[in-house]
């Protein structure tokens, strides 16, 4: 058997090789099928918000037994498949080279010039209305979906990865699919979504705080605006419907010396959003790779802190159970 740490390190390898695993069948996808015949089920049965609350108790008790089954029945088959099918697991829960292949995508149909196709790629990893963006609102849409997907996509995971193991990880990205569908604050999700949108934000409450905190770090290391993550972090991290999301977009906007949010169109709706960071200078396509770096290197000094911090942990637990 492979220690737990080698496992996520295994499968951080293989998210940068190979990305989402297109030609398997993804736990993920199967997991969005459980909560849709979920929501028919509950909703058949219930009012929509006890409906809402039912649904998540249902989708995540489906979820960890499939996984728990899974798991015993590898290692009762044996260790090593065991453990295969836990890196497997570990693999599909981060996210870093697909955030990374996308947003490149953004970059590259700019750097063309092709607006169309920019605006086509960004509509691809925002919810907001991309068919009349301009070149500075398609790579806002870009670095803002980067910043915020960061921590759901790659340090999230991890966090519960070292905490859990693949158990962890995957009831971890069963919540982040659950708000994916039914998070949305219209009239047919209001009330039966909140359940699942106020447990991802409490699941993202730590990761978000942790890896904002190590994005200054990051920026040193880049030779980014490292007081100036520090200082909009600081000033601007409230500035966000989500509780979490504002964390990571204050310190990338900080960092990187440009503003994000302002009004978006969602469903032919305006919103206003409120600004994070200032307009230093207009935001521009190399943007997109410069938080692209900054996500990776910010992703790597978390793991490495999570790493030191559960060494810390297990050391003195062993001290502890010695004495």
């Amino acid at each position: 058997m492979i220690a737990l740490e080698y496992q996520i390190l295994i499968a951080i390898l293989l998210d940068q090789l190979f990305g989402d695993p297109r030609c398997l069948p993804h736990p993920v996808r199967m997991i969005g099928a459980v909560c849709q015949g979920c929501e028919r089920l509950t909703r058949a049965l219930l009012p929509s918000f006890a409906a809402g609350i039912c649904s998540v108790i249902l989708v995540l008790s489906l979820v960890g037994t499939t996984i728990w089954v899974m798991l015993t029945g590898a290692v009762l088959l044996h260790p090593w498949l065991g453990t295969a099918v836990s890196i497997f697991l570990l693999y599909t829960t981060i996210a870093a080279r697909d955030l990374v292949r996308h947003s490149t995508d953004v970059y590259t149909a700019l750097a063309t010039g092709d607006l169309p196709e920019a605006r086509r790629r960004v509509g691809m990893i925002v919810g907001r209305d991309t068919a009349n963006l301009d070149e500075a609102g398609v790579a806002r849409a870009a670095v803002e979906s980067v910043a915020e997907s960061m921590v759901d996509g790659v340090t999230a995971p991890l966090f519960f990865a070292l905490l859990g193991g693949p158990m962890a990880a995957m009831l971890y990205k069963t919540v982040n699919t659950m708000d994916s569908m039914f998070g949305y604050k219209n009239e047919r999700y209001l009330k039966f979504g909140w359940a699942a949108a106020r447990l991802d934000d409490i699941v993202n409450f730590v990761p978000a705080r942790l890896t904002s905190m190590l994005i200054p770090a990051a920026a040193f290391l880049l030779r980014l605006d490292v007081k100036g993550a520090l200082f909009i972090l600081l000033r601007d991290r409230g500035r966000h419907a989500s509780p979490n999301s504002g964390h990571t977009e204050a310190a990338v906007a900080g960092a990187i010396g440009i503003q994000l949010g302002g009004p978006n169109l969602y469903f032919g709706q305006l919103l206003e959003k409120p600004s994070i960071g200032d307009p230093i200078r207009p935001i521009e396509p190399q943007d997109i790779l410069r938080v692209n770096r900054l996500m990776l290197a910010g992703s790597c000094l978390t793991f490495i802190f999570l790493l030191t911090l559960r060494y810390q942990i297990v050391l003195h637990l062993s001290r502890f159970i010695i004495c």
